[in-house]
């Protein structure tokens, strides 16, 4: 099993295990997103194909968090995206995409997460471009996003949501493994 299947099947885990919790039936919950019972029952036998905005709505439904479903991991989502830019300097404080905020914008679009690991030997990512959107958001330490010509400072519950067909990467900013969950939308 690949690193993207097992992180997938995870998350259907987490969606079956707060559904036990809460002694709902599957039945109500396909009902409840209005998806056949089948295509409820692979996305918490699989994890595969949940789109953002079903992810969203089962944490409004169950009580759960959505990072929580999401990452296996509580983080806040700070209200800015990013908060410094290289050398600690302070930048604008733009607007940040709450879930509701990106669970409307990517509607039924199949999102994959990945958590990531960047530890402070890595060298850095080598700048990437590739068609679709993305969002960043810093699980733990400090993650140095490289986006164009400037650098973003992130800390744990920030988060960067930019079109990444700008060239971007990114790297350990501390002494500490950086952990953060980038999703992206083709």
């Amino acid at each position: 099993m690949s690193t993207d299947e097992k992180e997938m099947r995870e998350i259907g885990q987490r969606i079956q295990g707060l559904r036990e919790a809460c002694d709902i039936s599957r039945e109500d919950m396909a009902a409840e997103l209005q998806v056949s019972l089948e295509t409820y029952t692979a996305w918490e036998e699989t994890g595969a194909d949940v789109p953002i905005s079903a992810i969203y709505h089962i944490a409004e439904v169950l009580g759960g968090e959505f990072t929580e479903i999401l990452t296996g991991t509580s983080a806040k989502l700070n209200t800015y995206q990013v908060v410094r830019s290289g050398e600690g300097r302070e930048v604008e404080r733009y607007p940040g995409y709450h879930f509701e905020d990106l669970a409307f914008r990517y509607q039924d679009k199949i999102m994959q997460p990945l958590e990531v690991t960047i530890d402070p030997s890595d060298e850095p990512a080598k700048l990437v471009q590739h068609t679709g959107q993305e969002f960043n958001l810093v699980l733990e330490g400090t993650l140095i996003v490289a986006w164009g010509d400037r650098e973003f400072i992130l800390e744990p519950g920030d988060s960067i949501y930019f079109n990444p067909s700008v060239p971007h990467g990114q790297r350990c900013g501390g002494n500490v493994p950086a952990r953060f969950v980038t999703v992206i939308a083709e």
